[in-house]
């Protein structure tokens, strides 16, 4: 079932903290839209799945004009997509003062003061507040961040929001080649080239580590059965302290001279342990088809 997570509430309130936590642990986030445009929204989602099976997006004042219209349309979609989304709202709000501080910070410019009330950030403040009684009732979860930090705000998100803690932590295992160069991108780099070469077996030669062939090669040898060994304990022992850290994502590397053989076997086989722990993991092989013809 898709999930689809409505975020609203007053402007200078934390909306952006909520969106980017939400996209932290897997969302697909739209800021922004366009209340006339969330049952089409919903559709290309259900369409497409994947990525967009769980999806969350900002409408606020900026896209409709009375929170009454937003309720009312939560209520009408949630009935009619029942069987197939599964809705939630979040309504984000702080006290006035709080509010007023933020925007002479920030120095930045009220929205609803701009439409409506001349640049008044106070009479938009309190417009807002007027505005948003309906929406409190028809909210799932309410948020008040005039004590919180962003940070504070993010954490309490992926409280609610993460089915596991896991979840909050997507591991990309990768495979390369040290001849196309060394990914910047990864946190965790293992080097295959110690172990024995499929490379030098000709029936293996044109073959990958995603092939059973392949991975029974390697994994024969005694020391590959180790250094696996090792790795995993030692991926299960650091994952924990990343999650606890507040890492959003670890990307662990996998390098052999080609990117074929050894390094796509090691990719294969951790990732799949991994998952035997409910862990998020995806697995990309960056240069597996690189030397084939």
């Amino acid at each position: 079932m898709m999930e689809m997570i409505l975020v609203t509430g007053m402007a200078g309130a934390g909306k952006t903290s909520v969106l980017d936590a939400l996209e932290d642990i897997g969302f697909y986030a739209v800021d922004n839209l366009p209340l006339a445009m969330l049952e089409k929204y919903l559709l290309h989602c259900l369409e497409k799945g994947g990525r967009y099976s769980r999806s969350a997006a900002v409408i606020d004042l900026r896209s409709c004009h009375r929170y009454s219209e937003l309720a009312e349309a939560y209520r009408a979609m949630r009935e009619k997509y029942q069987t197939e989304i599964r809705f939630r709202m979040v309504c984000v709000e702080a006290q006035e003062e709080v509010l007023i501080k933020r925007f002479r910070t920030l120095r930045r410019a009220h929205p609803v003061a701009q439409r409506k009330f001349e640049g008044d950030v106070v009479a938009a403040i309190q417009f807002e507040r007027d505005q948003l009684q309906i929406i409190r009732a028809t909210a799932d979860f309410l948020l008040d961040s005039s004590l919180t930090t962003g940070q504070q705000i993010k954490d309490q998100i992926k409280t609610l929001f993460t089915q596991h803690i896991t979840d909050a932590m997507p591991i990309q295992v990768m495979s390369f080649g040290f001849k196309y160069g060394a990914p910047l991108e990864t946190d965790l780099v293992f080097d295959m080239r110690c172990l024995p070469n499929p490379y030098y077996v000709d029936y293996l030669r044109d073959h990958t580590g995603v092939e059973k062939s392949v991975q029974n090669y390697v994994m024969d040898a005694p020391e590959s059965k180790e250094y696996f060994d090792k790795v995993v304990k030692l991926l299960k022992f650091l994952v924990p302290l990343y999650i606890r850290e507040g890492r959003t994502q670890l990307v662990v590397g996998f390098g052999c001279t080609g990117g074929q053989h050894r390094s796509v076997t090691f990719a294969e086989l951790v990732s799949e342990e991994l998952r035997k722990n409910d862990l998020h993991v995806i697995t990309i092989h960056r240069d597996y088809k690189k030397n084939r013809g």
